[in-house]
C-alpha cells in the first residue's frame, strides 16, 4: 500500500490545486422516504407525509436526486467499511454490525463472524486523497474500529467512536448534530488559509436514539404526527435537527465562497427500523426498505434539479472521489465505478463496473432470516438460505416487491441466480452454516457466531 500511496502523491504533485472540495455527508437509519424530498418524480410515496426537510430540500433543487441508490448493507458498519475502501461488504467479510449477536438456540443457521476491524493493508479513501495532496477530516461515527480514522488517512477526526454520541442527549445539540457541524465549518476554514483542497466526511449519529431529538422538535411533530405513525415522532423530530446541521454547514461553505468548488453528497448508511412505507422491509435485510437510500448531491457541472434513475451504490463514490482528485492509479480491487459522467449527464453519461450485478449479502438474522439478494437492471434476486427459496421481483414496475416471479420467469431466475454464485466464490463470501444446537422449543439464547469454515470455500450451490 504504502508504495502505491508515494506513486500516486509523487503523479498528484504536478496537479494545480484547483481541484473540487468533497464534503460526504452519511445519515445514520435514515430511509429512501424519510425526507421532505420526493426521490422518485412519479411516486409520491418517496417522500415524507409530514417530515420538514427544508435545506435538504433547497439542495435537491440545486443539484441531482438519485431515485435508485443504494447503501453497500442493510446495517452500518459493513457500509462504512465499503464506503472507505470502495468495496462491497460481501468481499471484505464484513457484513454485520460490530458487536451484534450471531445467533440463537433456535435459529436453524449459525452466521459467520465478521472481521473485527479495518484492515492497515486497505488503502483508505482518506489515505488516497490525503497522498493526493487533500486535508483530510472525519467527522462522527467510526464504527469500524482498527485504530480509527486517524491511522487511515484523515488528518482531523473524532476518534474511533462507534454510537456513543448518538445516546449523549444534550439539547440543543442532539446526538452532536450541531457540534459535528461547527467542527467541519472550522476545518472549512483552515483548509482554505492553507490553500489546500479538503475532504470532509460527516457520518452523523443520527438518527440512531431519536427519543434524544430536541425537545421543542418533538412536541412540534408530536403536533404534526398524522394517526398511526405517533412512533414515528422521534425520528421525524431529529430528521430536522439533522437537516438543520445540513444546513449550518451549507450555509458556510457558502460564506467562505467555496460552496462553486466544492462537491456535497448527502446518503443514508441503510434503512429505516421499524416503519411502514411504499418499500418492503427496513434495517437489517436486503429487500429496498433496507438498502435503498435517500441520495442528493450538488456541485460544480452538476444540473440544477435534475434527476438520475441509474442503480447507483455506496462504493461507486471511492472512485469518483479519486477521479475528482486527479488520481489515475487506483487500488485493485475496487468494485464501484465512477459516477463523473452520470453527474454531467444522468441520461448518457454510464457507470462502469468491474461486473454489472450490485450484490447484498447479509447471511444473518436481523429484519429476516440469513440472504443475499443482486440486481441486474431492473431485476432482483433474493436467495434465503434457511429454505433455499429465491425470490424474483421486477423494481421498474414493483418497487414495493410484493409480485414473487420466481416461477413465472425461470430463465431469468436461473441467469441470475447462476451470477450471485459466481459473484460469491469470486469474493470467498463468508456463509451461514448448519447450527447443531437448533432447537425451535427453546427460549432464544444468543450464541455465538462461527468463523469461516472449510466449507465456506466450497463451490456455492
Amino acid at each position: 500500500m504504502k508504495y502505491f500511496l508515494v506513486i500516486c502523491s509523487l503523479i498528484i504533485s504536478a496537479i494545480a490545486d484547483n481541484r473540487p472540495n468533497i464534503i460526504f455527508m452519511m445519515a445514520d437509519d435514515q430511509g429512501w422516504d424519510g425526507l421532505s424530498v420526493q426521490m422518485h418524480p412519479e411516486i409520491k410515496e418517496s417522500k415524507h407525509s409530514y417530515i420538514q426537510t427544508p435545506v435538504l430540500e433547497k439542495m435537491a433543487k440545486e443539484g441531482m436526486r438519485f431515485s435508485s441508490a443504494y447503501a453497500p448493507s442493510p446495517v452500518c458498519s459493513p457500509t462504512r467499511i465499503s464506503l472507505q475502501t470502495g468495496k462491497s461488504p460481501a468481499a471484505l467479510h464484513w457484513t454485520k454490525a460490530a458487536k451484534s449477536i450471531s445467533g440463537s438456540h433456535n435459529f436453524k443457521l449459525l452466521p459467520p463472524r465478521n472481521i473485527k476491524a479495518l484492515s492497515e493493508s486497505e488503502t483508505t479513501i482518506g489515505e488516497i486523497l490525503q497522498k493526493a495532496g487533500y486535508k483530510t477530516a472525519h467527522f462522527g461515527k467510526w464504527h469500524i474500529n482498527g485504530g480509527g480514522p486517524g491511522k487511515h488517512g484523515y488528518d482531523f477526526h473524532d476518534g474511533d467512536i462507534g454510537n456513543e454520541y448518538a445516546f449523549n442527549y444534550k439539547d440543543p445539540n442532539p446526538a452532536d448534530i450541531y457540534g459535528m457541524a461547527k467542527r467541519a465549518c472550522n476545518f472549512m476554514e483552515s483548509a482554505k488559509k492553507d490553500g489546500k483542497p479538503f475532504f470532509i466526511q460527516m457520518s452523523f449519529h443520527a438518527l440512531h436514539a431519536p427519543q434524544n431529538a430536541m425537545k421543542d422538535s418533538i412536541q412540534k411533530y408530536e403536533k404534526l404526527a398524522t394517526k398511526g405513525n405517533e412512533k414515528e415522532i422521534g425520528r421525524a423530530a431529529l430528521s430536522e435537527n439533522l437537516d438543520t446541521g445540513v444546513g449550518i454547514v451549507l450555509k458556510h461553505l457558502n460564506k467562505l465562497g467555496l460552496d462553486k468548488k466544492t462537491y456535497v453528497i448527502y446518503m443514508s448508511d441503510n434503512g429505516a427500523g421499524g416503519k411502514k412505507g411504499i418499500l418492503r422491509g427496513g434495517k437489517g435485510d436486503a429487500w429496498e426498505g433496507g438498502i435503498r437510500s435517500p441520495m442528493i448531491v450538488r456541485g460544480p457541472g452538476i444540473k440544477e434539479n435534475s434527476w438520475c434513475h441509474q442503480r447507483v451504490v455506496g462504493y461507486d463514490w471511492y472512485p469518483t472521489f479519486c477521479h475528482w482528485a486527479g488520481v489515475e492509479n487506483l487500488p485493485q480491487g475496487l468494485e464501484g465505478g465512477d459516477l463523473s459522467k452520470v453527474l454531467k449527464d444522468p441520461l448518457e453519461g454510464k457507470v462502469i463496473r468491474p461486473r454489472n450485478e450490485l450484490v447484498f449479502h447479509f447471511p444473518h438474522y436481523q429484519g429476516d432470516t440469513p440472504h443475499t439478494a443482486l440486481i441486474s437492471g431492473n431485476w432482483k434476486l433474493i436467495k434465503f438460505y434457511e429454505t433455499n427459496e429465491f425470490r424474483l421481483f421486477n423494481l421498474g414496475n414493483d418497487i414495493s416487491e410484493k409480485n414473487n416471479l420466481a416461477s413465472i420467469k425461470p430463465e431469468v431466475t436461473a441467469s441470475l441466480k447462476e451470477k450471485m454464485i459466481t459473484y460469491l466464490n469470486e469474493v470467498n463470501a463468508q456463509m451461514p452454516s448448519k447450527n447443531p444446537d437448533y432447537d425451535p422449543n427453546k427460549e432464544s439464547t444468543p450464541l455465538k457466531g462461527k468463523k469461516g469454515n472449510k466449507k465456506d470455500k466450497k463451490k456455492k450451490k
